[in-house]
């Protein structure tokens, strides 16, 4: 009895590791796919979308590989938009993390989502918007699809700044400046140090209310 429960607990382990290992090259297709496509996605623009066998095909895999993880390409691309808002995400804490007070907090993070307009990142965004139908007529469409994650790093410095609901504050000051984003994205523009300046004064106005 007690050598069947130590040879079960060896058959658990033993499997348990062969699913470790399942998981991790399972983890590590799916970054191909992703950074495939992004790759793909960039060089065709807002001028063509990729098939699936043109991204499986940079991803060096094969279509059962992607089928296994994404019931279509527009699973991919909704798995693009959340890995990107997770990145930029990323981005803007470790530049706040370096902050010595919460206005240059909410300025860190207002310069990090305004660099997001820079030419080669902007590039790659539209393209990922243009697959997913985002693109409209050229014109910035819906909630922004890093709204979220990006408005719950401003909840802390917003609420040292005194605003009564900080919640509310941050999402509504970050709907702004991401609205902002979009109209430099689709027009093709880069925010000035003097527009930049004037989003950030805003904002601090609407977390000191």
């Amino acid at each position: 009895m007690e050598q069947n429960a130590i040879l079960g607990d060896v058959a658990s382990e033993i499997a348990q590791r062969a699913l470790a290992r399942r998981g991790a090259d399972y983890a590590g297709e799916v970054r191909r796919l992703l950074d495939a496509a992004l790759e793909v996605m960039r060089r065709c623009g807002t001028t063509s979308r990729p098939r699936v066998a043109d991204i499986v095909a940079a991803a060096g895999l094969s279509n059962d590989a992607f089928y296994r993880y994404f019931p279509s390409k527009d699973a991919l691309v909704a798995a693009l938009l959340d890995d990107g808002a997770q990145r930029l995400a990323s981005y803007l804490a470790h530049r706040m993390d370096r902050s010595p007070s919460p206005e240059a907090e909410v300025r860190a993070w207002v310069e990090g989502v305004l660099a997001q307009a820079g030419p080669e990142i902007a590039a790659t965004t539209l393209a990922v918007l243009y697959n997913s139908g985002g693109a409209g007529d050229g014109q910035a469409s819906g909630r922004h699809f890093a709204a979220g994650p990006l408005a719950t790093l401003l909840r802390d410095p917003f609420a040292a700044l005194g605003s009564g609901e900080p919640d509310g504050a941050s999402a509504f000051a970050a709907h702004a400046v991401l609205g902002s984003l979009s109209d430099h994205l689709w027009r093709g523009t880069q925010p000035t140090r003097a527009e930049t300046d004037r989003i950030v004064e805003r904002c601090l106005a609407v977390a000191r209310q």
